[in-house]
């Protein structure tokens, strides 16, 4: 709000003063937003190994923008995505990677030990199986193998200051309406059932490092990715270092050879 809104609205008054302090709120919640996820998948790229004439597998590709340039890095002679949308999957194979259908809560269409590495950017929270789900990923990869993963954070302060005031933490929906329960509802209502915008597993520091560990990884380092509700530098010098409070997690993991 400034001195302008003030001049030029004649009929103000203070709900509509509330409407629009909480649509800069939810504004400035957004943009924060997008430079976090942008900075997950940076965080990803980062912590990908150079292995030349490696297998690299992306679980959940998308249109494969990324898992190509992560093939890249990793200097990869085979980049496999398993994408179970047709539309966007087609356009990942317009890429150049070699996608595979299958359904992350079950067993991958792919053969033991095949592939070097896996990366696995925001889509373990979306499955109800992570257990079997990070099995799989483990019988796949080679021994010594690197398994790089990012995801929400339950720990995160949004989320603890969330519950506080008794609403629900803002990744952990509770119907397909993901902006139920929310302090601030930036989804736009529901999403039509299912669908890969649903949350309905998500891990604090302790429980992301302790899954891999149970499923028999050596977990390498977990970085902490955006702190909100602070911004750009700061939130990034503030999540290196307090992780375990980070609004996302990216983990980095080996099978032990």
């Amino acid at each position: 709000m400034n001195r302008r809104f003030y001049a030029t609205n004649a009929t103000y008054s203070p709900s509509r003063k509330l409407a629009a302090v909480s649509l800069d709120i939810k504004g400035r919640l957004l943009r924060y937003y997008d430079r976090s996820v942008l900075e997950c998948s940076t965080s990803v790229l980062e912590n990908i190994p150079v292995l030349p004439g490696s297998t690299l597998l992306d679980v959940g590709c998308a249109d494969g923008s990324l898992t190509a340039e992560w093939g890249e890095a990793a200097h990869a002679t085979r980049v496999i995505g398993i994408e179970i949308f047709d539309a966007i999957a087609a356009q990942a194979r317009g890429r150049g990677i070699e996608v595979v259908s299958s359904d992350l809560n079950g067993t991958l269409d792919l053969a033991d030990e095949s592939v070097d590495i896996v990366t696995a950017n925001q889509v373990i929270e979306h499955l109800h199986e992570t257990d079997g789900f990070v099995r799989e990923l483990r019988r796949v990869l080679r021994p010594g193998g690197v398994l790089v993963l990012s995801t929400n954070n339950l720990a995160s302060w949004h989320n603890v200051a969330a519950l506080v005031v008794g609403a629900q933490p803002f990744p952990a929906d509770v119907s397909t309406n993901p902006d139920i329960g929310k302090l601030v509802r930036v989804n736009g209502g529901d999403t039509g059932g299912w669908s890969s915008f649903t949350h309905l597993r998500i891990f604090s520091y302790r429980a992301l490092k302790e899954m891999m560990q149970a499923h028999g990884f050596v977990v390498e380092r977990i970085q902490g990715i955006g702190y909100y509700p602070l911004p750009g530098r700061l939130a990034a010098k503030a999540a290196a270092t307090d992780p375990r409070h980070a609004a996302y997690l990216t983990l980095r993991c080996r099978k032990p050879l």
